[in-house]
This record gives structure tokens, sequence and C-alpha cells, in this order.
């Protein structure tokens, strides 16, 4: 192989790379909704200040919270910033009320996720 290219291809792989990089990073988001237990949201459409109680008790347990953003339908699963670790007792206290949520967020197949950096 030539000089050029070599050249050539070292430069295609050094921006096929890049970008992969630039795809692979996420902007940090703020997205204001309630926060709702995945189980009894989507099983039994239960939610409001009277579900406040059993939604932290099923938060505290392991079930996955959703935060339902003001306006529309759209639904993000909650994840901690942490592989292996607990969503923050900041999310878990303020299940059932409207909370703006920033962090990181991913899609994947049609599923949205929100890594949570701060809830306010």
């Amino acid at each position: 192989m030539n000089r050029l290219t070599k050249l050539g291809l070292g430069l295609v792989a050094v921006v096929g790379l890049a970008g992969m990089a630039i795809a692979a990073d996420t902007s940090e988001t703020s997205v204001t909704g309630n926060l709702e237990d995945a189980y009894c949201y989507g099983t039994m459409g239960a939610k409001g200040p009277g579900h406040k109680q059993c939604a932290m008790k099923c938060a505290s347990a392991g079930i996955p919270v959703t935060l339902i953003e003001k306006g529309t339908e759209k639904s993000y699963i909650l994840l901690p910033n942490k592989d292996a670790s607990p969503l923050p007792q900041s999310v878990i206290s303020r299940m059932e009320d409207e909370v703006t949520v920033t962090g990181k967020e991913y899609n994947k197949n049609g599923t949205e996720y929100l890594v949570v950096e701060s809830v306010k």
C-alpha cells in the first residue's frame, strides 16, 4: 500500500470513530411531569395524592418509576446515575408529585429513559 492510500484509510477511520463518539454522547435535558410507579399506574391507572404512600413503597421496593411529561402522554423510565444503585431518595419521596428531573436522556427501541441527576 502506498502512503496516500494509508493516509486516506486512516482519515476514514478517524472520522468514523469521531462520528460514533458524537452519536454516543447525549445531552442533559430537563423534563417536568408527575412521578408514577410503573406497576400501579400501568396496570390499574392508580395515581394522585391518595396513591402517594403506595407509590413510595413500590419505588422503594424497586418497581420502575416513570415520569409522565406534563402536557403530553410521553413517559420516561427513570434510572439511577450509577449501575446497580437504587433511585435517589429525592425521587422516592416525591412520588405522585409534579417535579422537574434533569439528566441524560436515552432512547432505545422506542423506550425513553432519563438518568436522574437532580430533582426539583
